[in-house]
């Protein structure tokens, strides 16, 4: 493309924003319970823009208890041009409570927050990315300078099958890159690649003590409580700071971009006067290093509390992990530490549930150099490097399919959107640099492509060629 990337997005940009704005009305929900028609009309409308992008062919994969996948394919242009895969989702969170919404969650509804935007269920996660893939292909008539082959899922947010069945059929997803367009910037205005995601893993631990409840009056102080047991067990996965007391749990340094604890405060909601948990930089406690989390607690409740001797008590704890460490070792330190506890002399019953593998990107291949250039050409100021505590199942998938190629992660969201939350948004600037980054990417990836080595992260372990996570540095002086 010769004349100005920019000029070509602004040409489109009227187009996407409506596009955008029907895909987002469309309430494609694909969780247990929620009807599957909107799914599919939301499928059947992307297949429609795809073919009007240009994208000759266009199929669709179905698999067993999930929604359909789409997939399309340009050939390469010439046998030396290389092939990037763009992956996005269309299905969207349930809205949550809706009388937190200030407008209806399935009614796009503009909004002049950061000079202009969109509020609805999706439209940031993961719809806008769905619409920057398909505003690169408008600006080059669909014909762009590389091979594309573009993968949309349709259950993302729930979990689906389709998460493993990448590397069943590696012919149909080799490629020599891929954009995995479901994240975005640090912060608006500030181009962003994602180089590492956290690995996830589930844990339940359970004390019983007695076989049913007893008076407290007549038995407490003597008779073990269940409740009292797991609690001084759970007190020891944290030390007096905060941090995670787990040994064998990686945690490096970080020295990427992160969050100013003032961003990190209101992002999350905290009180200025209570503390923050942990020591050390909030990028070492959220992307480098372990956290672990309580998020079930089976006990009895206070509104009908009895006054008895608790005969039984379970925790489920969901443990964050480095990039780089293996999830069944990280899951059985946590496990063995549990198991090791006799808290009162009462021995827990510990049990091992899901993991989920973390990844950690390479950034020293022609890929990424081009995405550097990318970004600073989108957004007129040079990428940060980040990671993220959350988790896409699919990427290490997609890498297993195609263990050379590079993978990027980078587009339209940012952290203030309120992806999952009431009032989700996008902001038209995003979406606009994001569609230049696109086209600029394919451009600068085009004409490098040939002239360094491909990245060769690989899934599971997170290993890469630069190191351990928030310790690589870019070409444009930022840390991994």
């Amino acid at each position: 493309m010769t004349h100005d990337l920019h000029a070509e997005v602004d040409r489109l940009m009227d187009g996407l924003t409506a596009d955008l704005q029907r895909l987002a009305a469309i309430p494609s929900i694909a969780f247990p319970g929620f009807p599957a028609a909107p799914v599919r009309q939301a499928h059947d409308l992307l297949v429609d823009l795809l073919r009007e992008a240009g994208v000759e062919h266009v199929e669709t994969i179905e698999l067993p208890d999930t929604a359909p996948v789409i997939f399309g394919e340009i050939p390469p242009p010439t046998p030396e041009a290389p092939t990037v895969l763009l992956y996005s989702h269309y299905d969207v969170q349930p809205p949550g409570d809706e009388s937190l919404w200030d407008s209806p969650p399935f009614e796009p509804t503009p909004i002049e927050e950061g000079g202009g935007g969109l509020r609805a269920r999706g439209v940031a996660d993961d719809k806008s990315n769905v619409i920057a893939h398909l505003g690169m292909l408008r600006a080059f008539d669909g014909r762009p300078p590389v091979g594309i082959k573009i993968v949309f899922e349709g259950q993302e947010e729930y979990g689906s099958p389709f998460d493993t069945y990448p590397p069943t059929d590696p012919e149909r997803f080799a490629c020599d890159a891929m954009v995995i367009a479901d994240l975005g910037n640090l912060r608006p205005g500030t181009p962003t690649l994602t180089t590492g995601l956290r690995g996830a893993a589930e844990v339940t631990v359970e004390a019983r003590t007695l076989k049913e409840p007893r008076h407290s009056g007549e038995f407490g102080g003597a008779a073990p409580d269940a409740l009292l047991v797991l609690l001084k067990a759970l007190a020891t996965l944290h030390d007096v700071h905060g941090d995670v007391a787990v040994a064998g749990l990686r945690r490096d340094e970080w020295t990427g971009a992160g969050y100013t604890e003032e961003e990190f405060r209101d992002l999350a909601g905290i009180e200025a006067d209570l503390p923050l948990l942990g020591s050390g930089t909030l990028g070492e406690r959220l992307w480098s290093g372990p956290a672990i989390t309580v998020i079930g607690l089976d006990a009895p409740g206070v509104e009908h509390a009895a006054s008895a001797v608790v005969p039984y008590a379970r925790a489920k704890l969901n443990l964050r992990f480095h990039p780089r460490q293996d999830p069944v070792e990280a899951q059985q330190h946590l496990v063995r530490h549990l198991g090791a506890l006799k808290p009162f002399g009462v021995p827990l019953t510990v049990t091992p549930g899901d993991t989920g593998p973390g990844y950690e990107a390479a950034t020293d291949g022609p890929a990424y150099r081009a995405a550097r250039t990318a970004l600073a050409h989108a957004w007129g100021t040079e990428a940060s490097y980040i990671a993220t505590g959350g988790s896409i199942p699919l990427v290490n998938g997609l890498a297993q399919a195609a263990p050379h190629a590079e993978v990027l992660l980078f587009g339209a969201q940012d952290n203030q959107c309120n992806l999952h939350a009431p009032n989700e948004r996008v902001l038209f600037s995003e979406l606009r640099a994001t569609v230049v980054a696109m086209c600029a990417f394919v451009t600068e990836y085009a004409a490098d492509f040939g002239t360094g080595t491909a990245g060769t992260g690989t899934a599971g372990t997170g290993t890469a060629d630069t190191g351990t996570a928030g310790t690589g540095t870019a070409d444009t002086g930022a840390g991994a």
